[in-house]
């Protein structure tokens, strides 16, 4: 290591070598403080970019996205089981790896956001992936010759390698295309706000309300309107419908484009963090100084990285410190610029943000399969109860509906109501921090899907009573009764999933916020995942030595309540994981 006038003399070289290239942007008042620029590259304009006057061109593009992704997948589980003719175990197993697919491809479109096309370009481009998937999907279910005959009493003839080849064609371009949507939107609308500027910061908050307001409108509609068009009109026309939407959506997004506040992708994340570990293992014998002030780091108001501000040393994982080291090997070659040998502070605590955040993250995975039955078992559930309520018939995937009115009517009772309430007990402006927020969550998803068990006992019991169980026929109890879970399912999203949103953007380093919200995203993606693994270990399990096991295809004769249980007891016991993770967690602090 080197004595402390030489570092100091090590990083005057580099301000020397590399800080002048930069192009610094003076604050006037008139253009944004966080390097934002307009559609032509020049510094953004406060008066005529970004805050709320671009907001309804974001969240019309969100709402209609959404309102197309949930056309295709509340009902989903529907059409693989009537029109695809697969059974249970199948149907529910493709729709939970084609949706944790759906939340794996943000990582790909993340990567391309912060690193090489910047989030505007990303959205872009992906969109149009998506709307060609729509498109090929509506297509399959609108020519006979792309989908099964319809059944003839008990024979149902299974769908051809072709036909089934043409929609999941369309199906996974729909999961490629929503990688490039979902983790930059919300990024993208909360860099409309200018974080240096007192008035616009604040408003970040109420946009990831309104956010997440527009998504449930989207969901909304698809859950009522939609699943009941596809039900009782035609797939044919119940496909095209969101296909029409997602058109809608990149014409919202594109209109726009003058108005939008744009940030410069910062390189690869990726690169950055294997340029830390390479740099640290080069100087894995020496000792990290006692004087963080050695460490390097460039004597300039912004960091290295290109659109982050500099974070503060921590001294969690000093053992990556060791890459910020300078050494008289450094001093002598006279360049400090090669990051494969030398990193900033900077650069070593985003790589130790993403490390501090993984449990936090890894506590998200049992929420998501938890809350991945909404789509698959909660709708299976009723499809075997009395639909009917006087001459309508409630298609059983619209009872997400419920759902969707929970989370509106939370979100305005949680801002006015519980927030007053909470920050007089624990002197949080917030009232709950985010952590407590995501924590109180899970436990509301633990009760949902035990309430879901309860429903399931009951039913399994009127099945007994009437001498229905060898017959594959719904029960004469309402549907109804299902309410409960997607209400309190919906209670937990306004805390979990609102609370990600925040988490993952507030926590996150400046230039790797596309990325970091692909990681919040990746939960649902792995959740999905996971249900998908439980439900095939338990199917292999239960249907031993001949058994018919929890879920067969008559519901009947299993145990559903059985699965659900099973799905408590690992949300209680994940619940108990966190509340630890999150006692431990430190949070992000910005130069």
């Amino acid at each position: 290591m080197v004595s402390p006038d030489e570092a100091e003399a090590a990083v005057l070289l580099l301000e020397d070598g590399h800080c002048q290239s930069q192009h610094d942007i003076e604050i006037d008042g008139l253009h944004t403080g966080d390097s934002s620029i307009d559609i032509k590259g020049r510094p953004a304009l406060k008066s005529k970019t970004g805050n709320w006057k671009v907001c309804p061109f974001i969240l019309g593009t969100e709402c209609c996205e959404r309102l197309a992704y949930y056309g295709i997948a509340i009902n989903l589980v529907t059409y693989l089981t009537g029109k695809l003719h697969e059974g249970n175990v199948s149907a529910a197993t493709n729709v939970n790896i084609w949706q944790g697919t759906c939340y794996l491809t943000p990582l790909l479109g993340a990567v391309l956001a912060d690193a090489y096309w910047g989030r505007y370009w990303t959205i872009a481009a992906f969109s149009t992936i998506y709307f060609i998937g729509m498109c090929t999907l509506t297509l399959s279910a609108s020519i006979p010759a792309l989908r099964p005959a319809e059944c003839e009493g008990s024979v149902c003839p299974t769908a051809t390698t072709a036909q089934y080849a043409v929609f999941f064609l369309g199906l996974y371009l729909i999961a490629l295309g929503t990688g490039g949507i979902k983790p930059c939107v919300s990024s993208f609308g909360a860099d409309q706000f200018d974080d240096t500027d007192p008035r616009e910061r604040p408003k970040k908050g109420s946009f990831f309300n309104w956010f997440y307001f527009s998504i449930n409108i989207g969901a909304l509609v698809s859950s009522s309107l939609l699943v009941w068009i596809q039900d009782n009109v035609g797939w044919g026309i119940g496909f095209g419908i969101p296909a029409f939407f997602m058109g809608m959506a990149i014409a919202s997004f594109l209109a726009g484009t003058p108005l939008y506040r744009f940030q410069k992708p910062g390189g690869s994340p990726i690169t950055r963090f294997c340029q830390v570990v390479v740099a640290a293992a080069r100087k894995w014998t020496l000792e990290v100084p006692e004087d963080i002030s050695l460490l390097y780091e460039i004597p300039h108001a912004n960091s290295a990285i290109k659109g982050s501000r500099k974070l503060e040393h921590t001294n969690e994982l000093k053992c990556l410190d060791k890459a910020a080291v300078i050494t008289n090997d450094d001093m002598k070659r006279g360049d400090l610029s090669n990051p494969w040998r030398i990193c900033t502070v900077t650069q070593v605590e985003e790589l130790k943000i993403l490390i501090r955040m993984f449990p936090i993250w890894v506590t998200g995975i049992i929420y998501a399969a938890v809350y991945a039955q909404m789509s698959t078992m909660f709708v299976e559930q009723g499809e075997m109860m009395d639909t009917t309520i006087g001459s309508f018939t409630i298609p059983a995937a619209s009872l997400s509906i419920f759902d969707i009115i929970s989370v509106m009517i939370w979100v305005p009772i949680y801002d006015r109501a519980i927030v007053p309430i909470a920050r007089k007990l624990t002197g949080q402006e917030r009232g709950f921090t985010v952590l407590q927020r995501m924590g109180i969550g899970l436990f509301i998803s633990t009760i949902a899907i035990s309430a879901a068990a309860l429903v399931e006992i009951e039913r399994l019991k009127f099945a007994r009573e009437l001498g229905l169980v060898h017959k594959d026929v719904a029960v004469p109890m309402s549907i109804l009764w299902q309410i409960p879970q997607y209400f309190l399912m919906g209670a937990a999203e306004v805390f979990i999933n609102i609370g990600q949103l925040e988490f993952f953007y507030e926590q996150s380093p400046d230039a790797m916020r596309s990325l970091c919200s692909a990681l919040s995203l990746l939960t649902s993606s792995l959740g999905s995942y996971l249900s998908s693994l439980i439900l095939t270990i338990v199917t292999t399990i239960t249907t031993k030595n001949g058994n018919v096991g929890w879920i067969p295809d008559n519901l009947n004769e299993g145990h559903l309540d059985y699965f659900f249980w099973l799905l408590a007891v690992l949300g209680f016991l994940n619940s108990l994981l966190y509340i630890f993770c999150a006692g431990k967690y430190r949070q992000k602090r910005a130069s």
